[in-house]
């Protein structure tokens, strides 16, 4: 299993698309983490957003799952998935930050490389990536919302 940490926007997108790559190189499922920290003030990703992320999923034809956790820090939620035995490698994003903000508010990122006991992936985004998908929208062309998908066992 292929677990990708989703973030809204051009770090999410490059991260999705390298998930997808490994988990079609591995021959494996894939489950793509979107989680939200209340604590630490971050903002859920919005449903355009996670519509078109299933449909993206639903195109490749892989097994896949996507999970919104609300409440645990994303280092805690991707850890955790990190834990399972199939489990195989972890692909993050890394953005820039300061020194002071590095101290004041930590890394998650940095946080994953030190704790994870398996191999992480760190990718940043393209010019390509930087672009919204044309297809941002919380519907599909009948007008209705996505289906989760071919789901992976919890």
């Amino acid at each position: 299993m292929i677990v990708v940490g989703y973030t809204a926007g051009a770090y999410g997108r490059a991260c999705l698309e390298e998930g997808i790559a490994q988990a079609r190189l591995r021959d494996t499922e894939l489950l793509v983490i979107s989680a939200v920290s209340e604590a630490r003030g971050q903002r859920m990703v919005d449903a355009a957003e996670i519509a078109w992320v299933q449909r993206e999923l639903a195109a490749t034809g892989l097994r896949w799952k996507l999970s919104q956790p609300i409440g645990g820090t994303p280092a805690e939620e991707l850890l955790g998935a990190m834990a399972d035995p199939a489990a195989e490698i972890l692909v993050i994003g890394m953005r820039r930050r300061t020194q002071v903000g590095k101290l004041l508010l930590g890394s998650t990122s940095q946080y994953l490389l030190v704790e994870c006991r398996k191999p992480v992936l760190v990718v940043k985004p393209t010019d390509e990536h930087r672009r919204p998908p044309s297809d941002l929208s919380p519907v599909d062309e009948a007008g209705e919302l996505p289906y989760s998908g071919p789901e992976i066992e919890p």
